[in-house]
């Protein structure tokens, strides 16, 4: 009887890495981190400490903020900067609006 050769090729690496980092969420993870930092960036250590990054979801970025004398001086001073900010900083995302709420973090 003939030995069974039925054995699959060898799975690419890239292939079973990307099937890891989905299953363990580090893509997103990563994503997180790399909007986060861009935010930092934005923003500067003035309000770096006094706010943070919700999300980027359908092209809104979503920052919590700690009071809302805050979300008013971001709002009303910062807001057009920021958005010319992340969009450098962020070029293969789509930023369409930056969106602030105060929050407890």
């Amino acid at each position: 009887m003939a030995a069974r050769t039925d054995n699959p090729d060898p799975e690419p690496i890239k292939e079973i890495l990307a099937r890891l980092f989905t299953a363990r969420g580090w893509g997103r993870r990563q994503a997180r981190m790399h909007l986060e930092r861009a935010w930092v960036e934005a923003v500067g250590v003035e309000y770096a400490s006094t706010t943070r990054v919700l999300g980027l979801k359908r092209g809104l970025f979503e920052i919590e903020v700690n009071s809302a004398v805050v979300m008013q001086e971001l709002t009303h001073y910062h807001k057009r900067r920021l958005l010319d900010a992340l969009r450098s900083k962020l070029p293969r995302e789509t930023i369409k609006e930056l969106r602030f709420k105060v929050g407890k973090f």
